[in-house]
């Protein structure tokens, strides 16, 4: 499904349940602002290449744009389009005085020299440079992106302004105005929520089986953080394989092969096997993890899921379609706009550091954090167990709620 007309169409979902107002519901599917830019780009080797990139504003009725930047060949127009408005939901949500916006490159950063990326970054900032800002629109790292092309970007704005404005973009190194936690903020915020779902259910986590999809910046970091609580991690997968063992995988171990540079499919254990990634839906387990891209869980395959709670870990991992078929099996979706708002949530607190020019430590970070995550966690259960609908729709009314109440309070302009 393309992304955008899917994420229309969650929104509809919703909107018919809630009797939104029908200008309202008209005014939240459309792009605020979106500029599409070319990136021209001298190679290492004399080549001439021009690079497409993005950057689009869903809507900045509650606060500046925030959102990532995606440096991948799978980026298009309809996929930041649609990130831009997950981001919207996502910040209205967790209740943060921000909108959304997200922004993307479309390139293989993996075929890339360091100095090739950092001209593309460099060409790609000075591209967007009128609509981004502490107050317009606040870029953070993404899906190829990380906090040197945070500082990139931070530096060419800051160059351009005549002096420096670190506030600019979140998920910067600490040493130039970044935030401790950032980093881990997305796979920490998931497990204080699947954490407090089991607490809530009355559930085990020790005793539950979780799979991973993707082991970057966000499975990586849930998976270390279940492993250490006790969980049996069974199953982990990358774009070249899923390594499966019924008696769990050592993360730790996994993690320092990955971090010394080897390839992930590389990596040997005994009793861990590799098996094809269009098998890794049809493993068993108690806690699903998709945290690599959206359109993961489809009505192709969500037949096939044998598992008690999908924690979204991407953003737009799973259709209408397939939410209908895994509610249908008794199967609990924990939303991406709840479950993986960490790294919104810390990015929020890394732009306030930077603006007041007061740094909290990790302890602060972190007990902030579970603060705000916890406290949307509530209260999107206790509606959805009112209501007795998904935990997906209980999310989406409160954040759609919120957004109709901005538009109501600023009105039209002019």
């Amino acid at each position: 499904m393309n992304p955008f007309e899917m994420a229309k169409k969650q929104l509809e979902i919703v909107a018919d349940q809630m009797n939104l107002d029908s200008n309202i519901l008209c005014f939240l599917k459309r792009i605020e602002r979106s500029l599409i830019v070319s990136i021209p780009v001298v190679m290492d080797d004399g080549s001439f290449k021009i690079f497409e990139g993005y950057r689009v504003q869903h809507s900045t009725i509650r606060g500046p744009g925030k959102g990532g930047v995606r440096f991948s060949e799978l980026v298009t127009h309809d996929e930041v389009k649609a990130l831009a408005m997950w981001m919207t939901w996502k910040t209205s949500l967790h209740n943060l005085p921000l909108g959304g916006a997200k922004g993307g490159v479309c390139v293989d950063p993996k075929k890339l020299s360091v100095k090739e990326l950092e001209h593309i970054t460099r060409r790609y900032t000075a591209e967007i440079i009128d609509i981004i800002g502490p107050d317009k629109d606040v870029p953070a790292p993404d899906v190829g992106t990380n906090a040197q092309t945070m500082a990139y970007m931070m530096d060419t704005y800051s160059m351009q302004s005549g002096k420096t404005i670190p506030g600019v973009v979140t998920g910067k190194p600490i040493e130039i105005g970044g935030s401790p936690g950032r980093s881990t903020a997305t796979g920490t915020g998931l497990f204080f929520i699947i954490e407090q779902y089991c607490k809530t259910l009355k559930l085990d986590l020790k005793s539950m089986t979780t799979s991973v999809q993707g082991f970057g910046k966000v499975g990586s970091v849930i998976a270390k953080k279940l492993y250490k609580a006790g969980s049996k991690v069974i199953a982990v997968s990358d774009l070249d394989g899923t390594f499966y063992s019924e008696k769990g995988i050592n993360i730790n171990k996994l993690l320092d092969w990955v971090k010394s540079g080897k390839n992930f499919i590389d990596y040997k254990e005994k009793s861990v096997k590799i098996i094809p990634n269009k098998d890794f839906f049809k493993i068993k387990c108690d806690i699903l993890i998709p945290a690599a891209l959206e359109n993961q869980i489809t009505e192709n395959n969500a037949g096939d899921l044998d598992c008690k709670v999908v924690l979204e870990g991407a953003n737009g991992p799973t259709t209408p379609e397939a939410d209908k078929i895994l509610e249908k099996k008794g199967i609990v979706v924990i939303p991406d706009i709840l479950a993986n708002g960490g790294g919104a949530i810390v990015s929020y607190f890394e732009y306030v550091q930077d603006i007041n020019a007061y740094y909290w430590d990790l302890e602060r970070v972190n007990s902030e954090l579970k603060k705000i995550i916890l406290n949307t966690f509530e209260n999107v259960y206790k509606i959805a167990k009112k209501e007795k609908i998904p935990l997906r729709d209980a999310a989406y009314r409160i954040a759609i709620s919120r957004l109709a109440t901005a538009v109501k309070l600023r009105g039209v302009f002019p």
